[in-house]
């Protein structure tokens, strides 16, 4: 019998074994193998609408951010100056909207995971019409942005008849215009409302994800509901967590359509995005916006490259 239960385990570790010693094919190996081309060649087609349609375009903004070329001088277009980036750089403005874009996303990425932590816990028990519930958490999400912007500005901060004044008025309080009073809150909290649904959703499905039998194990040890969540559910739920705040932040440093149509960039609001589409459509500079949109993308990469390295750290700790 001993013999019999130890085969399955020698032959496994010897399967792992041969695997490392295998040599490993070099790039031209690789690149003139038939059997990888004959995978290759039916991606070929997608690969190239992808190129075509993103790396083109971003090419060519690389190509105008170089030249100075204003719409109102088309006689004064030439190549090769910096000038753009030595605006993008020094201009004052500029350097608001970026600390703007930080602080929007920093903000709403860590309250969207915070709150979507809290709604994804009580999602997760058992109650009478939980998925009807669940189904209208989700609904914000699905709305258009435009459209959920459009909401909040009239039917919510609206200083005559919106609800936060409607309800004020029942207390006595006091009546404000909460765009102009409170013009980065009014936006960060519509944003909030709108991404924590997309929060919980990641964070249920992990939370769904937790072995039975641990959780098992540490009730019949005696562990309460704190000892619970502190040392066997998060540290489970932090690869959920880091996913929302990589796809959190991606999406969030785009934001665009809250900012125009709540407050089209006026009283500091003025977010990357937008500060990128008021040069282009209002000052005409297609130099200057094209490094702005530049300096967007690599700030976006930098942020997607850090955040998708420590995923891939916790996903690879997790298969250890």
């Amino acid at each position: 019998m001993a013999t019999a239960t130890e085969t399955p385990v020698e032959t496994s570790t010897e399967a792992k074994a041969a695997k490392k010693k295998e040599p490993k094919l070099s790039f031209n190996e690789r690149w003139l193998d038939k059997k990888g081309w004959v995978r290759r060649i039916p991606l070929l087609p997608a690969l190239v609408f992808i190129i075509i349609l993103t790396q083109i375009p971003f090419l060519a903004t690389l190509i105008i951010s170089f030249m100075n070329w204003q719409a109102n001088y088309p006689n004064e277009i030439f190549f090769g100056t910096l000038n753009n980036y030595a605006t993008v750089f020094t201009d004052p403005a500029l350097r608001s909207s970026v600390f703007f874009t930080v602080v929007l996303t920093v903000t709403v990425v860590i309250v969207s995971l915070a709150l979507g932590l809290g709604i994804s816990l009580l999602l997760n028990r058992s109650f009478f019409g939980r998925g009807i519930v669940r189904t209208f958490m989700i609904t914000p999400f699905l709305i258009v942005p435009v459209a959920a912007a459009l909401l909040w500005k009239h039917a919510i901060y609206n200083p005559v008849y919106g609800l936060l004044n409607g309800i004020l008025t029942w207390f006595g309080g006091p009546q404000p215009d909460w765009i102009t009073d409170f013009p980065r809150l009014a936006i960060e909290l519509q944003l909030i409302w709108y991404w924590t649904p997309f929060m919980t959703l990641i964070l249920l499905a992990g939370l769904q994800s937790r072995p039975g039998d641990v959780l098992e194990a540490a009730a019949v040890d005696g562990a309460n509901s704190w000892q619970t969540f502190a040392n066997i559910t998060m540290p489970h739920m932090r690869r959920y967590l880091e996913l929302g705040g990589l796809l959190g932040s991606i999406y969030v440093v785009q934001t665009f359509d809250t900012v125009f149509v709540m407050t089209a960039g006026s009283l500091g609001t003025a977010n990357l995005p937008y500060t990128v589409y008021e040069t282009l459509y209002s000052a005409q500079d297609y130099g200057l916006a094209s490094a702005q949109g530049v300096v967007v993308v690599i700030f976006s990469i930098a942020i997607a490259t850090f955040l998708l390295r420590t995923v891939s750290t916790l996903f690879a700790e997790e298969n250890r």
